[in-house]
């Protein structure tokens, strides 16, 4: 592969990034607050994913798939973790 297919890879896979996010957090609204935290943290940690899988691995797929799973898993689990932080 050379500079400019790499460069027009990742700037595809940012650009579908981005879209899933927008089209992931306009679907919060009739959520429960966990549900969209998971929802949020899932679509920021795909598109996070696919930018660093695209740029590390060659891979968006994986990197998205990973960051998703992970993104979701923090974005349920925040609650927990500030009363943690906080003491409670």
């Amino acid at each position: 592969m050379n500079a400019v297919t790499i460069e027009k890879s990742m700037r595809k896979s940012v650009w579908m990034g981005m879209a899933l996010c927008v089209l992931a957090l306009g679907g919060c609204a009739n959520m429960s607050p966990t549900g969209q935290r998971a929802l949020s943290g899932g679509a920021i940690g795909a598109a996070g994913g696919a930018v660093l899988g695209a740029v590390a691995a060659g891979n968006p797929a994986v990197g998205a798939a990973v960051g998703g799973a992970v993104g979701a898993g923090i974005g349920a689990a925040l609650p927990n973790i500030e009363r943690t932080l906080n003491g409670n």
